[in-house]
């Protein structure tokens, strides 16, 4: 079975081809700038080389028909015809509390999509974008919406209700959410499978590390709490987002001179690790500067990890206990200082961590020694994997 992945941003998408029969990449790539002058889409076959298509792309229609077409084409193609595509699987990224799993579109979804779309307002529209297109498309050929929000639904109330006026929570949908729910169960399935173990018999906290960074608490399979909240905002110092700062700071910047659209800029895009080093949002950069002895730079990296630890303990102290930690996302899998930062002030967890094994990176693998009683492991993210089995379930089954 072969399944068309699509993750579409408001002026972006992003696209692989899956054969689920062996689950191995045929094809991916990137449309950019939809919508705007110097508009491109590259494409790359799995065992062939990138070519990028420079053409005016007016809308995701347009992105898509380009893709489709390489994807098939007679010489660069991976597939002999559209119609070997059996389904298409979408990144979804608000499903609110309408959609507690990955579903079958149609044209009930769309709508309920579309009345959620207020929680997520750069991310609906454009995912729902992505879904119209592929309608036109590829009539007939199923699609399924998978949610980042999606995998948190087994919060308890306890978790998810904010201190506030119970009626913002019925009449608004101010909750926590939570994001990169998508990742977050893939690599937890995967945990399982190194450990040896089922995943409703162990308690793991997941650590999705990037320039967007959450932890997710997973009891016995479920999501139980995470970080990120209302919005992706909530929780951990990331790129440029501040994480969870004191509510009132906002209001004071407001009584004293800014405004909310500039106060709103400041927590999104100026904050978080670039904000307090100065330096950049990549935490490489950020990393190379505070080995030349950058203060700023060092103290950026230092409340990341310092968050990161204390928020795993929370979380240890919500499932009374932890099995395995395991770091993914760009920083997680990458950075070998970063995680043993991270892990340093985890004797009470029983964690050591394997120096040489902590320096290997593109595999999954446990990096803790043998003795270990909590065990921490390195795991790449496969969103679009996991979109892609989603996929294959759900359109089996019709």
């Amino acid at each position: 079975m072969k399944v068309l992945v699509i993750n579409a941003g408001s002026s972006s998408l992003k696209y692989q081809l899956l054969d689920m029969d062996t689950e191995k990449v045929l094809a991916k790539g990137l449309a950019e700038r939809i919508g705007i002058d110097g508009s491109n889409v590259t494409y790359q076959p799995a065992d062939g080389d990138k070519i990028t298509i420079t053409e005016p792309l007016k809308d995701h229609k347009d992105a898509l028909d380009i893709i489709i077409k390489e994807i098939a084409d007679p010489k660069v193609g991976v597939i002999d015809s559209i119609k070997d595509i059996d389904a298409v699987g979408h990144r979804t990224v608000h499903g609110g509390e309408t959609f507690t799993k990955s579903v079958v579109v149609d044209d009930n979804v769309v709508k309920k999509m579309e009345d959620v779309s207020d929680l997520a307002p750069l991310h609906n529209p454009a995912n729902l974008t992505g879904i119209r297109a592929m309608q036109e498309l590829l009539p007939g050929v199923p699609e399924v919406a998978v949610f980042d929000t999606a995998f948190h639904q087994t919060m308890p109330d306890y978790a998810y209700v904010y201190a506030l006026p119970y009626e913002l929570y019925t009449d608004k949908h101010i909750r926590k959410y939570g994001f990169h729910g998508t990742s977050h169960h893939f690599v937890a399935i995967e945990a399982a499978k190194i450990l040896g173990k089922p995943l409703d018999e162990l308690k793991l906290i997941t650590c999705h590390l990037g320039n967007g960074s959450s932890i997710d608490a997973i009891q016995y399979g479920k999501s139980v709490d995470t970080s990120m909240g209302f919005t992706p905002l909530a929780g951990l110092e990331m790129g440029t987002r501040s994480g969870d700062v004191d509510p009132s700071i906002l209001i004071y910047l407001e009584n004293n001179g800014y405004t909310v659209e500039e106060v709103g800029d400041m927590i999104n895009n100026k904050s978080g690790a670039l904000g307090v080093s100065g330096v950049s949002s990549d935490f490489r950069d950020i990393e190379e500067e505070a080995n030349k002895g950058n203060k700023r730079a060092i103290l950026a990296l230092d409340i990341f990890c310092y968050r990161i630890r204390t928020t795993i303990g929370a979380y240890v102290a919500a499932m009374d206990g932890v099995d395995a930690i395991i770091f993914t996302g760009g920083i997680g899998e990458n950075s070998v200082t970063d995680r043993a930062k991270i892990c340093s002030n985890m004797k009470y967890l029983g964690i050591t961590l394997d120096k040489d094994k902590n320096r290997e990176r593109g595999k999954a693998q446990i990096i803790t020694t043998p003795d270990s009683r909590t065990k921490v492991l390195v795991i790449p993210t496969n969103e679009e994997l996991m979109i892609a089995r989603d996929t294959v379930e759900l359109t089996e089954k019709k």
